[in-house]
């Protein structure tokens, strides 16, 4: 068993910053695979960016140059920086994480673990 759990949502304008946290309560998280999804009203979740415990990053060319992850593997945690923020931004955050040894295969279907999401909206 295992928990994920978000903080840092909240309201931004755009071109803001804003960092969301995740505390993980996971038995072995060093090895799990770890990233941020998010589901914007009315349509699917989908994959913001991953980083695998060897610190290896990956993203959604929507998200590229604006957000950063950042992982504490001694701490259990994991950030998401978002920069430049836009409207389109706006959706649930979700924390994730999984077994997986592989980021490249780190998908919605192959997660583990997920955090309950803290909703992000961006004003104009």
């Amino acid at each position: 068993q295992g928990q994920l759990v978000e903080s840092g949502g909240g309201l931004v304008q755009a071109g803001d910053s804003l960092t969301l946290s995740c505390v993980a309560h996971l038995p072995s998280f060093n090895t799990h695979t770890t990233g941020w999804f998010r589901q914007a009203p009315g349509k699917e979740r989908e994959f913001v960016g991953a980083t695998h415990w060897t610190g290896v990053t990956m993203y959604a060319d929507s998200v590229k140059g604006r957000f950063t992850i950042s992982r504490d593997n001694g701490k259990a945690a994991l950030d998401l920086q978002m920069s430049g923020v836009k409207l389109e931004d706006t959706a649930v955050y979700y924390c994730a994480a999984s077994r997986l040894s592989s980021i490249s295969q780190f998908s919605s279907g192959a997660v583990d673990f997920w955090g309950p999401g803290t909703l992000v909206t961006v004003s104009s």
